[in-house]
């Protein structure tokens, strides 16, 4: 090869390796399967990420807990280790307590209720005002659906779950409320509670439809109820310290990206939950839809401990929920 044309050559080369040895790659941990609408979403926030940086930036997705569980995943954000999850509000609320009253249970009815409230409740907004002193911040928020339960036995009423042993996440709004209806609460990371169902350990699980569908818990709880006792998105959230290193620029894109995916997830996530219910009861799943009424009445203790804690915080969100209610009627 002629020396100028060599040097051209090795040039070019350069040239064309510069932006991968510029691309910075950022982790995003969180605890669904790969076929999830979670994962699908994820997936998407990184392709826009990618997009809107000029491909500076690639997301590598981490699904299934391969990184961290739920709780682990936010003290890595904490410490920099990770640099994006999404998980439910309630795990969120170990570092911001206010948060656990997310988790009341029964106080929306519909998606488009949900949705309203998380976007423009100004008690919410205030509660993730307070994260970035915590060491992450909120970037939008994801949908998983209303929280169902499955179990190996019939669930009817609350009687039904007396004395039997439900997995659910570390959040002790959730346990109230699960207590209240009679369910003897054991907290374990979501990659563990298959095997565990399968060996007896507990009854069953609390989780929303996309969440059961894609874990296939039904194949081991097969009474899949439809209770609907919590709504329960699972918001995005970033790195302080990564966010602290973005440049303005790159702050509007992940922004951008965030909100984009939010969006897609929010109406797959509702849009898929028929098609989902519909899929694991011809795998043999049992479907319940119970009347709601002896679980509303079985949940207000639950109601009783968050006054006691939390005091005026209680009612003002519920004014905000009874505010969207009345906007978006629903069922």
């Amino acid at each position: 090869m002629k020396p100028i044309v060599r040097i051209a050559a090795l040039a070019l080369g350069a040239s064309l390796a510069l932006p991968v040895a510029a691309q910075t790659v950022l982790k995003f941990s969180h605890t669904d399967q790969p076929g999830g609408l979670r994962h699908k979403s994820a997936e998407l926030f990184g392709e826009r990420v990618s997009q809107y940086t000029q491909g500076r930036y690639r997301v590598q997705v981490y699904p299934a807990g391969q990184l961290a569980n739920d709780p682990k995943g936010v003290e890595q954000l904490q410490l920099g280790g990770i640099d994006f999850t999404v998980s439910g509000t309630g795990t969120y609320a170990a570092h911001i307590p206010t948060l656990n009253l997310t988790a009341l249970p029964y106080v929306v009815e519909t998606y488009e209720q949900g949705w309203k409230l998380y976007d423009e409740s100004k008690w919410m907004q205030a509660q993730f005002d307070k994260a970035p002193e915590k060491g992450f911040r909120f970037l939008s928020t994801f949908e998983a659906g209303f929280r169902s339960m499955t179990t190996r036995d019939p669930l009817a009423t609350p009687a039904d779950a007396k004395g039997k042993k439900l997995r659910t996440f570390p959040n002790e709004m959730m346990r109230w409320t699960l207590e209240s209806m009679g369910f003897a609460v054991q907290i374990m990371p979501l990659p563990e509670v298959y095997l565990a169902i399968q060996q007896g350990t507990v009854s069953g699980q609390e989780n929303p439809v996309d969440t059961i569908h894609a874990n296939k818990f039904y194949e081991v709880a097969p009474h899949v109820t439809l209770t609907q006792h919590v709504y329960s998105p699972i918001p995005l959230t970033v790195s302080e310290k990564t966010w602290q290193k973005l440049s303005a620029a790159d702050r509007d894109a992940i922004r951008r990206a965030a909100v984009e995916a939010a969006a897609f997830s929010r109406k797959e996530v509702a849009a898929a939950e028929a098609s989902q219910i519909a899929d694991m009861q011809s795998k043999g799943a049992k479907i319940g839809r119970p009347a709601l009424g002896p679980f509303r009445d079985a949940v207000q203790t639950a109601y009783v401990k968050a006054r006691e804690k939390y005091g005026a915080d209680v009612d003002v969100l519920l004014a905000d929920a009874e505010a969207v209610r009345r906007a978006l009627p629903g069922k």
